[in-house]
């Protein structure tokens, strides 16, 4: 995170952007027998590919992430966890997948309290938690795949035995990560090449995760959480002072869960319940559906202000009522109910707030990669992965060419509360693919990578085209709001009201005019996220496809 904060209202925005537009935008991507839009393009050639070849959308989405899980490091990996979402269109229904890892069984809150701890640490043995992608990717493949797994790797494997170019962003946050992480075991022999970490456009091979991969083509899942893969994690883990153990991996399943929605002006949004952070999107717009978002325009003073106080109080009950689903006291549908909106609703006046209560629903009536692909079946899957803080824990098991994740890192050290650590418990999580649907029928797939940013970006991306009919390429490409400092799980609470950060775009007047309503603002570099999108267009029978320009992707159909 790169921030530079102040409290006035001189705001220096970047210079004008090119097209009519206040802010730069392309035509979409429209394709009728495929579509996929990832942040690598490599990647998005893969999963088109692995559609051309005859496989379906969820061999697709295995492929590029397969992909990226070599060239994009930074957000994502085989140490990760994954989440998705998937159209079904022989049982024109929605399934949801949670593939998020649990903490290891002989990590105690004790064990915290014994080390003066008040919070995890961010990398390090400590923070890792067991890593879901793979159980994800055979859990989706196993119901929804056509090709062999070895068929959807091969691109990978062949990018990582013959190396393949790094992109820009990449390479600018692979250093990043490497100042901090170089010095964990195993890091720096997969990772640092040369001692350094690559740069834009030189070849990265990684023997070690093509090894990894064919194992698993070969092995099949099992192979990670129960064989060879599992015994090496767990005995790196046990030489470098960690708790995740073999016994821990063979353990874990993700499951398939029900999606949760909300209809939004007659369009229904669509999220995974906890323990991810996709209801606050869905609570922040209940909240705006009660104001009139389209008269007050794009980028206004009243639309800003009212996104960010919805933001606040939805990010409060996130705080404090969100969590592995078995230990939540509050009910999902009760959060995101009309009845709770509208009473909550009421809080939101004319002035910033400085500080927001937690809601009681029972009683008012509380960094990452993103990829979507879709099929000629009619098969649309929003899928986000990621290792967390970007590489993650720094934690690198010597010969298997991939970080472990500090999702653990997201766990509330204070007993007695939702989120609050305990053996073999899910975290809070902030990965969230998206999914809106029309009248029954698939209409987006859609996800916005960035930690806190993801639901305020997927709101942003529904209030672009649903109330400002923008298309998919334009959400995208539109300047966001962001809104930093609310209350966090982890157990941080909000500290006179956050900063609002506004994306080049924005009127200088609408800043000078938030100063006045209270609101505190800053400047942010890089934190405004990242966003893939396909639309499905049931007249024409054709897919739209978007990837914005804050990463270095693209979206391709065929």
């Amino acid at each position: 995170m790169i921030h530079i904060l102040f409290a006035t209202a001189a705001l220096v925005f970047a210079g004008d952007r090119i097209t009519g537009k206040s802010f730069a935008t392309r035509s979409e991507v429209i394709a009728r027998h495929g579509m996929v839009a990832t942040s690598i393009p490599l990647a998005s050639v893969a999963a088109l590919d692995t559609l051309k070849a005859g496989g379906s959308a969820v061999d697709a989405a295995i492929a590029a992430n397969a992909v990226q899980a070599l060239l994009e490091p930074t957000g994502c990996g085989l140490g990760g966890d994954l989440y998705a979402l998937v159209w079904d269109p022989t049982k024109r229904e929605l399934a949801g997948y949670n593939g998020s890892g649990r903490s290891p069984a002989s990590l105690t809150l004790a064990e915290f309290e014994r080390r003066g701890l008040k919070r995890i640490p961010s990398h390090g043995p400590l923070p890792v938690s067991v890593p879901g992608c793979v159980d994800g990717w055979f859990a989706l493949h196993a119901r929804f795949g056509k090709l062999p797994m070895a068929q959807v790797l091969a691109p990978a494997i062949a990018h990582a035995r013959e190396g393949a170019p790094i992109t820009e962003l990449v390479a600018y946050y692979w250093a990043r990560n490497a100042a901090t992480l170089k010095d964990f075991p195993g890091f720096a022999d997969t990772f640092l090449p040369g001692g350094r970490a690559p740069a834009k456009g030189e070849l990265f091979k990684n023997p070690r995760l093509a090894a990894t991969l064919e194992t698993l083509a070969k092995e099949g899942r099992d192979a990670f959480y129960k064989g060879p893969i599992a015994a090496e994690i767990g005995a790196y883990m046990a030489r470098n002072g960690g708790f995740l153990t073999a016994e821990d991996l063979a353990a874990h399943s993700g499951e398939w869960l029900a999606p949760v929605s909300i209809d939004y002006r007659g369009y229904r949004v669509w999220e995974l319940p906890p323990n991810g952070q996709g209801i606050a999107a869905l609570q922040m717009l209940e909240l705006l559906e009660g104001f009139d978002v389209r008269a007050s325009g794009f980028g206004s003073l009243e639309n800003v202000h009212r996104f960010v106080e919805a933001k606040k109080l939805a990010f409060e009950d996130r705080a404090q009522l969100y969590a592995d689903l078995g230990a939540m006291t509050v009910r999902v549908e009760d959060l995101i109910s009309d009845e709770y909106a509208a009473a909550r609703r009421k809080l939101i006046g004319e002035r910033a707030a400085k500080s927001v209560p937690v809601g009681n629903p029972a009683v008012d009536e509380g960094d990452t990669i993103y990829l979507t692909t879709a099929d000629s079946s009619g098969m649309m899957v929003s899928l986000i992965q990621s290792n967390y803080r970007g590489m993650g824990s720094g934690m690198t098991p010597g010969e298997l060419g991939f970080i472990l994740q500090d999702r653990g890192e997201m766990f509330d050290l204070t007993p007695g509360r939702a989120n609050s650590y305990a053996p073999r418990k899910r975290p809070f999580h902030t990965i969230i693919p998206g999914f809106v649907t029309k009248d029954g029928e698939p209409f987006l797939s859609f996800g916005v990578m960035g930690g806190a940013t993801q639901p305020q970006g997927h709101v942003q991306i529904v209030m672009n085209i649903v109330d400002f009919g923008m298309n998919i390429q334009e959400a995208g490409d539109a300047p966001r709001i962001l809104h930093d400092g609310s209350s966090e799980p982890t157990g941080e609470r909000m500290q006179d009201g956050g900063r609002v950060f506004l994306e080049s775009g924005f009127e200088q007047e609408v800043a000078r005019e938030l100063v006045k309503r209270g609101h505190a603002l800053g400047t942010n570099i890089g934190d405004f996220g990242g966003y893939q999108a396909i639309r499905w267009d049931p007249v024409q029978r054709v897919y739209y496809g978007a990837s914005e320009s804050r990463k270095d992707g693209c979206a391709i159909g065929y």
